[in-house]
């Protein structure tokens, strides 16, 4: 059996399977055979690890290279294939030909963004941003950042960067899995209050408002904690330092937590109720409008209908619908 500190690289990386398990899993396609679909989505999900969003608007983003020596670029068309690749600034040009000739429709009105968590690419969202479009009057974006590249203070450069892009926007909902929170409460600690009086809304799933048992668990193995990299490597070594710089939303948000709804959770690495990476307690923050715990496991809260169905009456509401079978504490 591998040691538990093992295991517990495993858990804090499990996100990042599941983004490959959920994009290498689709419906057969109409045309091409399975093996395209199942490399279309393995090279997605890699990616999804190398390259962060600086504009997205709808489907389009203009996305750079995280960590490379020379600056790298490149423009994906809403079929995820690249148009045009090159410097920063000859990408940033084309986009907004694109723009001003109207190939990149604007966006408008309210928007949602979806944050993925560590180790995950934005395909790991398409569930629940599916279940979003179906039932919002809203444009719901994805936000793609690169969380082995860098740091969250970068990650969070690169969503205000990608929110400045869109001037006609008129409100702003954020929903979040795992780290994508803390980008999000990065961003919010180093933004203006012009920046922030658009954001209306933001649903939590899973955050680690608290930091993570798992990730001090790691920090205590020297092996574990050198492989560390980017955002993963703040929340295991240098926790207490960020959350000094993680700001506690001042707009209505709720929290989703998974958790079987008793003291024992999905694993025995952790103590209390858990969704087998985070515990339930490490979800908490002071000022939430609405707290649930739902029977889902960590990597799977973006697929699950009843995540899916109490993000949506939040994002509509500001509460939770809770569903008749839920277990756990529902309240803050």
């Amino acid at each position: 059996m591998l040691p538990a500190v093992i295991l517990t690289l495993v858990s804090l990386t499990a996100a990042g399977t599941e983004a490959a398990e959920i994009a290498v899993t689709p419906a057969k396609p109409a045309s091409g055979s399975w093996i395209d679909s199942l490399f279309d989505g393995m090279r997605a999900a890699a990616e999804g690890l190398e390259w962060s969003d600086e504009r997205v608007v709808g489907d389009w983003r203009l996305q750079r290279r995280a960590g490379a020596a020379d600056a790298e670029a490149r423009i994906l068309d809403p079929a995820e294939r690249v148009v045009e690749a090159g410097s920063p600034e000859a990408c940033r040009a084309r986009f907004e030909r694109f723009e001003q000739n109207g190939q990149i429709p604007p966006v408008t009105g309210e928007a949602v963004f979806v944050l993925h968590g560590l180790g995950e690419s934005r395909q790991s969202m398409q569930p629940l941003v599916k279940h979003l479009r179906a039932g919002l009057d809203a444009t719901v974006m994805t936000f793609g950042y690169a969380s082995p590249r860098a740091g969250l203070a970068t990650h969070a450069n690169s969503l205000a960067q990608v929110l400045a892009g869109l001037p006609r926007v008129t409100g702003v909902s954020f929903v979040g899995h795992s780290m994508g929170n803390l980008v999000v409460r990065r961003w919010l600690g180093m933004a203006k209050p012009d920046d922030t009086s658009r954001i209306r809304r933001m649903v939590m799933l899973g955050p680690p408002n608290q930091g993570s048992d798992l990730a001090r668990l790691a920090a205590g193995n020297s092996l574990l904690a050198s492989l560390a990299a980017g955002a993963g490597r703040e929340l295991v070594l240098h926790w207490e330092t960020i959350a000094r710089q993680l700001q506690t939303p001042e707009f209505e948000y709720g929290i989703i937590a998974g958790g079987k709804g008793d003291d024992r959770g999905y694993t025995v690495l952790l103590e209390g109720d858990d969704d087998a990476v985070v515990r339930v307690a490490e979800t908490r923050l002071d000022g939430a409008d609405d707290f649930l715990v739902l029977p889902v496991r960590h990597s799977r809260m973006m697929r699950h209908p009843d995540v899916q169905a109490a993000t949506l009456r939040f994002l509509r509401e500001g509460r939770f619908a809770v569903p008749a079978e839920a277990g756990g504490d529902q309240r803050p």
